[in-house]
């Protein structure tokens, strides 16, 4: 079953990540030169977990490339103009042979690279190599990095489905080494646009003890392909395009407790009176379950005599009682990004907020559910409650007054 759904035009939109801390390497981290068993595939794997302090907990992101042993390989690229710039209006087919070719890599934008600096220099400065294949990035970075060695990594958010929930892998784009010690100085943080409606956020929807309130977002890939329905582009061609995915993330409120300013808040990031507006926010990880420190009140009065017999040490003990919270993968938001426009001479910060920047109509995502037998069905199930009132502003700012 083909269903025709227009491709998505997206503008002004950002889904990057940054990422300082430990590296945990172990025996997974790495898979090097697997052969897929259901073809000619052949792949480089990382999988690495960022230990980004206490806070954020440690943080997985990932590179995958390959090549197939009895394809024609090629590697897409985009040129750069002459001052150097990335040039993405030309772009660059290189064969997989050619691809460490230096005459053909001098010729190609900076970005088209996979950035990598873990080795030192004799004058103790960090060497930088760029590889055009995460294939080759893979086998270097293995050979460089070790267990607990600090990195700056960046990258791209990048989102799929797989069992009917979307999934955020973080694509990595550079690895570097950082001087950075300081585990209070370790990052977690992302860049992302999310498209909302007026049903996304609400105040009556807060964790109060986390102290967030959840938001139903949309944020756009590229898709081309889901449970085997082919996508058509606005060309009618089955190429695909920018699609939305549903994801929920937490807004931190700088204080949950003030009403007032909470109300302000929602007036100015989250209410939706038409359409669908896009907004670009700055954002946290945390992920792994950030350990939890144990104070001296928590340690139980058995272990407490222990400590006063000399068994444990006050630090021993507190290590012990310290635990690891379960299992989270959360993505929270909390200030909205400006962009400096207008010339070098009076250039002013603009919100990166877009509103009605689609119709409600173009933001459905029967598209990528096949469980329908047909597009009216498809439509039932997804298509909003005209009848659905709007949240009453009076009666969330009543709930928050009880909090």
């Amino acid at each position: 079953m083909n269903i025709k759904k227009k491709a998505i035009e997206s503008t002004n939109w950002m889904s990057t990540f940054n990422l300082l801390g430990k590296a945990k390497v172990n025996d997974f981290t790495f898979k090097i030169n697997e052969k897929s068993q259901k073809s000619d595939w052949i792949y480089n794997t990382m999988n690495i977990g960022i230990d980004c302090g206490e806070k954020y907990g440690t943080v997985f992101c990932e590179m995958m490339g390959g090549y197939g042993e009895n394809r024609n390989n090629v590697i897409y690229a985009h040129g750069k103009e002459e001052d150097g710039k990335d040039d993405f209006s030309t772009p660059i087919i290189v064969d997989w042979d050619d691809r460490n070719n230096e005459i053909i890599l001098k010729t190609i934008g900076d970005l088209s690279f996979i950035t990598v600096g873990l080795e030192k220099n004799e004058k103790g400065k960090i060497f930088y190599k760029k590889f055009l294949s995460p294939y080759d990035a893979i086998a270097y970075i293995k050979e460089c990095l070790s267990d607990d060695t600090v990195v700056n990594i960046r990258g791209n958010l990048k989102y799929s489905i797989y069992d009917g929930k979307t999934q955020v892998h973080k694509n990595i784009t550079s690895i570097v080494l950082s001087k950075i010690d300081d585990e209070s100085k370790f990052v977690s943080k992302f860049t992302q646009s999310i498209l909302i409606d007026k049903d996304s956020a609400n105040l009556k929807n807060i964790d109060k003890d986390k102290g967030v309130m959840y938001v139903d977002g949309k944020v756009l890939d590229y898709l081309k392909e889901f449970n085997g329905v082919t996508l058509i582009n606005t060309k009618g061609e089955a190429k695909g395009g920018q699609f939305p995915f549903d994801k929920q993330f937490e807004y931190k409120f700088p204080d949950l407790s003030n009403a007032e300013q909470c109300k302000k808040i929602m007036d100015k990031l989250f209410k939706v009176k038409k359409g669908i507006t896009q907004i670009t926010f700055e954002g946290n990880f945390v992920e792994g379950g950030a350990t939890v420190k144990a104070t001296l009140d928590d340690i139980p009065d058995d272990i407490k005599d222990l400590i006063e017999c000399g068994v444990y040490t006050e630090e021993e003990a507190l290590a012990r009682c310290s635990t690891n919270g379960k299992r989270e993968q959360r993505m929270i938001i909390h200030t909205p990004v400006t962009k400096l426009v207008g010339d070098d001479e009076n250039k002013v910060p603009v919100l990166q907020i877009f509103k009605e920047r689609y119709s409600e109509d173009e933001i459905v995502l029967d598209y990528l559910y096949s469980s329908a037998d047909n597009i009216e069905d498809f439509e039932e199930i997804y298509t909003p409650d005209d009848d659905d009132e709007e949240s009453n502003d009076d009666d969330d700012l009543d709930w928050l007054d009880k909090l």
